[in-house]
């Protein structure tokens, strides 16, 4: 009895992520995104906490809607906790 060739599987895109948008509590909108643990592999420096958010964490990534590709660059990565209640209490430092 013959055997089967084994089927290729199609490479199929990724789906883009949706778009979350956000209303600050300064009125201004922004995109958030999430970032799951496996792909968070750098130390970044959370505004909320001031704190590390080290590899492996999962958390998200925050800018200004309306800044188009310019920001990108404003980008900032935040603890999930630390944005859910940004409006409870203020960042430790200025990141707009």
């Amino acid at each position: 009895m013959a055997r089967r060739p084994a089927r290729k599987r199609r490479q199929h895109d990724p789906l883009p992520l949706p778009r979350r948008i956000e209303t600050g509590p300064d009125g201004d909108d922004y995109e958030v995104r999430p970032v799951s643990g496996t792909r968070a592999v750098k130390v970044y420096r959370c505004p909320g906490c001031d704190h590390e958010i080290r590899p492996g964490v999962a958390h998200v990534v925050v800018w200004r809607a309306d800044a188009g590709e310019s920001g990108l660059d404003d980008r900032r990565h935040w603890h999930t906790p630390c944005w859910a209640n940004r409006a409870t209490r203020g960042p430790t430092r200025r990141w707009s």
